[in-house]
C-alpha cells in the first residue's frame, strides 16, 4: 500500500501537469477523489492494515491527499486566471471613443415647486404638518366653519365615498386636526393632495396645495400681507409685485385674494396673464374667531391668519404651460421640456 500510494503520488502530479482544460481537469479529479477514485479506494481499505501499521501508512494517506488536492486546486486557479485574462484581453473598453451621451434626468415641475415653496416656508420658521387625503366631513368643513347648511359647499363639488367620508376638498382640514392638538404659539404648512370634481384647462380633479397657518397673541392683516410679500418675491424675484383683494372664504375673516405681477411679461401683459399683468395666485386671511373657538383655541387671547397657494398652477407659470392636464398626462415631450 506504501508502494502504491507513492505511484499514485508521482502519476497524478504528472497528470495534472499535463491537462490543458477544465473539463479534462474536473474529470481527472473523480479519478483520484470521486467515490469510485483511487486514493479513496485506497481510504477505504485501511481497515485491513494492520494496527501497527495504521499510523505510518495514515499519515502518507493525509500528505498524498493533501498532496493532491492542493495541485488540482492550483490548476483550477491557473485556468481560472487565464480565463479573466483573456476576458479583459477581449472585452476591453477603448476610452478614446466617444462617448452614446446620457440625458439627465430632471424633478417634476410640481415637486420641484412643492420643494421650493416648502423651502421658503420652512426659513422663514414654519414646520412641516401632513394629514390623510380621505378626510371626515366633519374636518374638512364643519370644524373650519362650512357646517352641513353652509351655502359655501357648493363651491365645491366634492367626491364622497359615505354621507360623512370624501376625498378631502382642501389641506385646510389638516389645520383643523392641528389646532386641536397643537398649543399656541405656532406656525405650520400643510402639503398635498387634494381633490374636487373640476377639469378643464386650468383645473384638474386632483390638484396640489399648500396651505399655512399662524396662531399668535399679537398676529393681524398687516403681519399676513407683509409675510406674503416675501414669499412671493422670494419665489418668483425682487421685482415682483403683490396685489391683495377682497374675497370670501368661510375658513378666514377677513378673507383676501392675492396677485403676483405675471413672471413672463413682468407686468406688462401677455397670453399667460391675458393682457392683465397679474396672476392670482393666493387666498389668504384672518383666522375666523369662530374656528379658534370651535377647535379649542381661546380667540380672546389668540389670533391668527392663514393663506393657501395652489401648487399646480404656481409650477405653471414657471413652465410657461397654459393648461394644466398636461402637468399630469406623462408626456414624454413635455418632461423633457420641463428638463
Amino acid at each position: 500500500m506504501e508502494q502504491e500510494l507513492k505511484k499514485i503520488k508521482f502519476e497524478a502530479g504528472e497528470a495534472i501537469e499535463k491537462v490543458e482544460d477544465k473539463k479534462s481537469l474536473a474529470e481527472l479529479k473523480l479519478s483520484y477523489l470521486g467515490k469510485s477514485g483511487k486514493l479513496t479506494a485506497i481510504l477505504k481499505g485501511m481497515r485491513d492494515v494492520p494496527s501497527e501499521d495504521r499510523p505510518r501508512i495514515g499519515a502518507l494517506v493525509n500528505e498524498v491527499r493533501t498532496f493532491v488536492e492542493e495541485a488540482f486546486s492550483a490548476k483550477e486557479q491557473e485556468f481560472l486566471q487565464k480565463e479573466l485574462e483573456e476576458k479583459l484581453q477581449n472585452e476591453k473598453v477603448d476610452i478614446t471613443l466617444p462617448s452614446k451621451g446620457t440625458k439627465r434626468g430632471a424633478l417634476h415641475p410640481v415637486t420641484s415647486m412643492t420643494d421650493r415653496l416648502v423651502d421658503i416656508c420652512v426659513n422663514l420658521g414654519f414646520s412641516v404638518v401632513e394629514g390623510p387625503e380621505i378626510e371626515s366631513d366633519y374636518y374638512n368643513f364643519e370644524a373650519v366653519n362650512t357646517p352641513k347648511s353652509h351655502p359655501a359647499r357648493d363651491m365645491q363639488d366634492s367626491f364622497y365615498f359615505t354621507d360623512n367620508v370624501l376625498l378631502r376638498t382642501q389641506t385646510t382640514a389638516v389645520q383643523a386636526r392641528a389646532m386641536e392638538t397643537m398649543k399656541p404659539p405656532f406656525k405650520i404648512i400643510v402639503p398635498g393632495k387634494t381633490y374636487r370634481n373640476d377639469s378643464d384647462a386650468t383645473h384638474s380633479p386632483m390638484f396640489n396645495q399648500l396651505e399655512g397657518l399662524v396662531v399668535d397673541e399679537n398676529v393681524s392683516m398687516a403681519d399676513l400681507k407683509n409675510m406674503l410679500s416675501i414669499m412671493m418675491k422670494r419665489l418668483f424675484g425682487e421685482d415682483t409685485r403683490v396685489r391683495f383683494r377682497p374675497s370670501y372664504f368661510p375658513f378666514t375673516e377677513p378673507s383676501i385674494e392675492v396677485d403676483v405681477s405675471c413672471p413672463q411679461c413682468h407686468g406688462k401683459g401677455c397670453k399667460l396673464c391675458k393682457s392683465t399683468g397679474y396672476l392670482e395666485l393666493l387666498g389668504a386671511g384672518v383666522v375666523n374667531p369662530k374656528v379658534l373657538d370651535f377647535n379649542g383655541i381661546n380667540s380672546k387671547k389668540y389670533k391668527g391668519f392663514a393663506f393657501g397657494i395652489g401648487i399646480d398652477r404656481a409650477s405653471m407659470l414657471f413652465t410657461g404651460n397654459t393648461d394644466m392636464r398636461s402637468l399630469f398626462k406623462n408626456d414624454v415631450r413635455f418632461l423633457k421640456q420641463s428638463r
